[in-house]
C-alpha cells in the first residue's frame, strides 16, 4: 500500500475484494498477484472462504510428540525460540514452526495470542497448507518456496482476517528441499518489513546451524539391507555415506564431506551394493549388473577403477561391499511411503532411479519404486499431489493420474475441464496405435 493509505483503509479494501471474489462478481484491483493466484487455487481445491471449516488436526498428541522428537527442525527449535520466541511473547504475537506438509509442530508466544489462535485451529498438529487452510503465509511459503507476508483480508478464509503473518522456508542444506517453515502471526505490526526480515533471518540462521551440525536426514540401510525408518536414521554421525541416484544417470556419493560424481557404470555398481546391504560375491554382482555374462576379469577391473575413486577403506572385496552405512535418496522415498508420508516422498522423488540404466537390479528397483510412488499419489486423491505428479516428465502422460485429477477438482472448474481433456487426449493417443496395429494385422496376407 502507498504512503497515503491507512492500514484501516487497506484492510477494508482487501475485505471488499475478497467479498467480490467469493461471490463471483468483479475483478480484483489492488490485490497482489500472488494472493489472487492463491485465491483461485483455493477455490479450485474447494476451500471454504467463510471460515466454516477450520484446518484439520493430522496427528494426535502422542503421535505428534514422537514425530517432533525426530524431526530435523527439532535441532534448531532452541534457536527459533531465541530469535523469535521472546519477541513474540513480548509483542503479543505467536511464532510457529511447521513441517514440509504444513503441519504445525510448535506454536508458542504470548498466552493471550496463543488462545486466540486456537479459535481458528492454529494449533500444534493442525495442517496449514494452502489446500487445507486457504491462503496463509506458511501454506503459501510451501507452495511457492519463498518468504511470504500475508496481511489481514489477503487470507482466503474469513476466520483469519483479523491476523497478519510472515513466514519463510527452512531448507535442508544438503539437498535444498524444504524441511519446513517458520512463521510469525499476530496483529498489524506483523504486516511490516521488519517482521518479514525477522523470519527470513531466523530461517537463514537455522540453515547455517544445520550445516554446522551436519544434520542432513537420509534413510539408513541397515546391515541386512533393509531400509530403516526415517526417524531411526536420525542425525548425521559423520561416519556414513550419502548416495543420491534419483533422476540422474551419474550418482553423487558423499563421504566425509567430499562429493564423488560417479560414472554411469560406477553408479550402477554402488547402487547395487547399497541395495544388497551386505557383501556381494562377484558372480552375484555380475548378474545384478547385466543380463549378459560378465567375465570375472572384467568385473575385477571395474571394481579396481572404482576403488581408485573411492579409496580402499570404503570399498571392500571378497565379498564386494561398502564398508560404511549408506544413506540414500531412494531409500528415504521408500521409507516415507512406508510411513504414509506421501507428500514428503513426492517432494524428495526427483525422478526414476538411474533412469537410463539397464542393470537388472536397478531396473527392478526403479520400477518397484516408481509403481509404489505412483500408487500412493493416485490412492491419496490429493489434488495438489496429483497436479505435481502430472507436471513431471514421468507423470505427464499418466492417463489415470489425469483422470483422478479431473475427478478431484470442483465441478465447473476450468482446471477440471482441462485435466479431463488431457486424459481423453492421452487415452486416444494410446488407443489409435493399437487400432492401427490390429488393422494392419487383418490386412496382412496369409502365408498358409
Amino acid at each position: 500500500m502507498d504512503a497515503s493509505t491507512t492500514p484501516t483503509t487497506a484492510a477494508s479494501a482487501l475485505r471488499a475484494a475478497h467479498e467480490r471474489f467469493v461471490t463471483g462478481s468483479g475483478t480484483l484491483p489492488g490485490v497482489r498477484s500472488l494472493v489472487a493466484d492463491s485465491w483461485r487455487r483455493c477455490a479450485a481445491c474447494g476451500v471454504r472462504p467463510d471460515g466454516s471449516r477450520l484446518p484439520p488436526l493430522r496427528r494426535t498428541s502422542g503421535e505428534l510428540a514422537a514425530y517432533r522428537r525426530n524431526h530435523p527442525l527439532a535441532a534448531v527449535l532452541p534457536l527459533f525460540r531465541e530469535l523469535l520466541g521472546a519477541g513474540a511473547a513480548d509483542d503479543g504475537h505467536v511464532f510457529a514452526v511447521g513441517d514440509a506438509d504444513g503441519t504445525l509442530l510448535w506454536v508458542e508466544g504470548d498466552p493471550v495470542a496463543v488462545r486466540r489462535a486456537e479459535r481458528m485451529n492454529f494449533v500444534e498438529g493442525a495442517v496449514w497448507s494452502e489446500a487445507q487452510a486457504g491462503t496463509n503465509a506458511p501454506g503459501l511459503v510451501l507452495e511457492l518456496g519463498q518468504p511470504v507476508q500475508i496481511v489481514a483480508g489477503e487470507h482466503y478464509s474469513s476466520a483469519v482476517h483479523d491476523w497478519s503473518c510472515a513466514a519463510a522456508p527452512v531448507r535442508d542444506p544438503a539437498s535444498g528441499r524444504a524441511l519446513g517453515v517458520v512463521d510469525l502471526s499476530g496483529g498489524g505490526t506483523i504486516a511490516t518489513p521488519p517482521a518479514l526480515a525477522a523470519v527470513r533471518g531466523a530461517a537463514l540462521a537455522a540453515e547455517a546451524e544445520l550445516v554446522r551440525t551436519r544434520f542432513a536426514p537420509r534413510a539408513l540401510l541397515g546391515p541386512d539391507g533393509r531400509v530403516l525408518s526415517v526417524s531411526a536414521a536420525g542425525g548425521d554421525c559423520g561416519c556414513g555415506i550419502r548416495l543420491a541416484a534419483l533422476g540422474r544417470d551419474g550418482a553423487l556419493l558423499e563421504v566425509a564431506g567430499e562429493v564423488h560424481r560417479l560414472s554411469p557404470r560406477h553408479s550402477e555398481i554402488v547402487v547395487a551394493l547399497a541395495l544388497e546391504g551386505r557383501g556381494v560375491p562377484g558372480d552375484r554382482l555380475a548378474v545384478d549388473l547385466s543380463e549378459r555374462e560378465v567375465p570375472a576379469s572384467t568385473l575385477r577391473a571395474e571394481m579396481t577403477r572404482l576403488r581408485a575413486v573411492l579409496g580402499p577403506d570404503l570399498l571392500g572385496s571378497r565379498p564386494y561391499g561398502l564398508m560404511l552405512p549408506v544413506r540414500t535418496d531412494f531409500g528415504e522415498v521408500a521409507a516415507l511411503l512406508t510411513e504414509g508420508r506421501v507428500a514428503e516422498a513426492l517432494e524428495l522423488y526427483s525422478g526414476p532411479l538411474l533412469p537410463r540404466s539397464e542393470a537388472p537390479v536397478v531396473v527392478e528397483h526403479r520400477r518397484a519404486l516408481e509403481q509404489q510412488m505412483r500408487g500412493a499419489v493416485l490412492g491419496c486423491g490429493d489434488v495438489r499431489l496429483l497436479r505435481r505428479w502430472v507436471n513431471t516428465a514421468w507423470g505427464a502422460d499418466d492417463v489415470m493420474a489425469w483422470q483422478a485429477l479431473a475427478r478431484g477438482l470442483p465441478a465447473g472448474s476450468p482446471q477440471r475441464a482441462a485435466a479431463a481433456a488431457r486424459a481423453r487426449a492421452l487415452d486416444v493417443a494410446v488407443a489409435v496405435p493399437s487400432q492401427v496395429r490390429r488393422h494392419a494385422a487383418v490386412l496382412q496376407p496369409s502365408h498358409s
